[in-house]
């Protein structure tokens, strides 16, 4: 008995559509879910979501603690100091060099205009370049006599990057519109680098894969409208759809093919975007019709 359906279900799904009661593919609905895993370590001090909630993008959705990274941060801060007390005036030298050097850069600038409106000369041009050449030589000359202590600061400097990186990435926030399907923690767990947090899709615009032959490519193109049917309490219910996927390459016919004939047939896949009227769901079966009136 479960031959018998399997052969009949196989008939209809590589069926050319050429009579009315048939339609050209069948398939199922699909969306691109996006796993939102956490960025940090630490306690979820906060988590707003609800799994079918609809979220905007870049909603705030919580927080992870950061008090941990708020106090390594103060260590750098007393340590920055520290290490600048160990060398006086090179962070002063520097600093006053590179505002110079800044200067001089726009006072460049304002000379190339004056040559270009004739109201000013290339030696004026040749002058502040060098000059400019000069001060990044005294910079150069006092981090080469400070490089110690100068590599050290540039060090914490970095350090002291990444934790407010970390800061940034401990609150939470949606990166893309769309329904929760799935939610995989709550509030005051314990979460880590790269824990799934929870999983959202945008439903407002379903696909439907379908598998057509090659005899019917010729009748389906990119930004075609087609009718998508899918089953309904009395009857089929209809969808205008538009075709945004052919693809390049044949494949076998999918594993739901059960006689040996169709088993080696070779198909190829399409996806039809439907506009979801809220009756639409993830992995619900649909029929594609090609040239039925729309």
């Amino acid at each position: 008995m479960n031959n018998i359906v399997f052969s009949i279900a196989a008939t209809a799904l590589l069926s050319c559509g050429n009579g009315n009661d048939k339609a050209d593919g069948y398939g199922n609905f699909e969306a691109t879910e996006i796993t939102v895993s956490a960025e940090n370590t630490g306690k979820l001090m906060q988590f707003s979501v609800e799994e079918g909630q609809i979220l905007e993008k870049n909603a705030f959705v919580g927080f992870i603690d950061t008090i941990p990274l708020h106090l390594k941060r103060e260590q750098l801060v007393v340590s920055k100091a520290l290490v600048s007390s160990k060398s006086k005036g090179v962070l002063s030298q520097i600093n006053v060099l590179n505002a110079q050097l800044k200067t001089a850069n726009i006072t460049k600038e304002r000379t190339k205009n004056l040559i270009q409106d004739h109201a000013g000369t290339q030696k004026q041009l040749d002058d502040i370049t060098g000059e400019i050449e000069i001060i990044k030589q005294r910079i150069n000359s006092v981090e080469i006599q400070n490089g110690p202590v100068v590599n050290e600061l540039k060090n914490i400097d970095v350090q002291m990057a990444q934790i407010n990186d970390q800061i940034k990435k401990s609150i939470l926030m949606n990166p893309v519109a769309g329904t929760v399907l799935a939610k995989y923690t709550e509030p005051n767990e314990i979460t880590t680098f790269g824990k799934p947090l929870y999983k959202i899709a945008d439903l407002s615009t379903m696909q439907l894969r379908v598998y057509i032959s090659e005899t019917q490519l010729a009748n389906l193109k990119i930004g075609q409208e087609v009718k998508v049917k899918i089953d309904a309490a009395d009857s089929m219910k209809s969808y205008t759809g538009n075709v945004s996927w052919i693809a390049s390459e044949a494949e076998f016919t999918p594993k739901i093919i059960q006689t040996k004939e169709e088993r080696v047939a070779l198909v190829y896949a399409a996806k039809i975007d439907v506009k979801n009227d809220g009756s639409l769901k993830i992995g619900m079966p649909a029929e594609m019709w090609i040239n039925e009136k729309l």
